[in-house]
């Protein structure tokens, strides 16, 4: 009986998300035909369809910030990744727009593709030269003033890993426009919304922001840079008091070996 209320559970989360998105399509698509236009689909989906899936879904964020967010410039933004809320999350951390590089797939969803491809920079993890292309999409996003958001581990795949290793290409992007890097730890979102959708409960989302991180200045130091951040990232989740991460791990790994 509990699988299937959390299946059903699962299913509201993603009614939810998508039921907002027909009566909200035409103004935001009028909002994209202008340059600046993202400042308004950013402000919508931050407070509007953000709260709705959140909040509809029974959860509730809690973040503590180290310093406030930095004003009046770029920056990219990293965190572990584990759970399909996790976007959402993000959209409640910063009132600064920022754009989201994301899965190139999820244009083939009706009307949100729309949206999702001229909102945000869309990348084919297994085509090379859409990876490369990442760059220049973020640098016309940053010449209008927008941050980065990157989730940066090299795969999602394997719910039994406590936090992949990490892809170059946020500290890339840092290095070349020498923008800072601010990491956060989300606590809870792989123990109570995973990608396996057989468990998970609602309830507070915990999210803990760092001081930001300055680039080096040369790309030879890009992996140095790239280990900073995951190391900082890594030591917030094995210090969580409520060890969220581990315990969904340890989930994971009994399901792995009864499948």
């Amino acid at each position: 009986m509990k699988k299937i209320l959390t299946r059903l559970w699962r299913i509201w989360f993603y009614f939810l998300a998508g039921i907002p998105i027909p009566f909200l399509f035409p103004f935001l698509a009028v909002a994209l035909l202008f340059p600046k236009g993202y400042t308004v689909v950013f402000w919508v989906a931050r407070n509007i369809w953000a709260p709705i899936i959140l909040g509809g879904s029974g959860f509730h964020t809690k973040i503590r910030y180290a310093k406030p967010l930095p004003r009046g410039t770029s920056y990219v933004l990293v965190a572990n990744h584990t759970s399909y809320i996790d976007p959402f999350v993000m959209l409640r951390v910063s009132k600064n727009p920022f754009v989201f590089v994301g899965k190139k797939e999820l244009v083939k969803i009706p009307i949100f593709g729309y949206l999702y491809k001229r909102a945000a920079i869309m990348v084919n993890r297994s085509d090379k030269k859409s990876r490369w292309e990442v760059y220049g999409r973020a640098e016309k996003k940053l010449a209008l003033g927008y941050s980065i958001c990157i989730f940066p581990e090299v795969s999602y795949e394997d719910d039994t890993i406590f936090l992949h290793p990490f892809k170059r290409g946020a500290f890339k992007i840092a290095i070349d426009h020498q923008l800072p890097v601010v990491p956060m730890v989300f606590y809870d979102c792989k123990r109570k919304h995973p990608w396996y959708p057989n468990f998970g409960y609602p309830g507070e989302l915990r999210v803990q922001t760092y001081s930001e991180i300055y680039p080096p200045k040369t790309m030879e130091e890009v992996e140095s840079f790239q280990n900073e951040v995951r190391d900082i990232i890594e030591k917030g989740l094995q210090e969580d008091p409520k060890r969220r991460q581990y315990i969904a791990v340890e989930i994971e790994k009994a399901i792995a070996q009864n499948a």
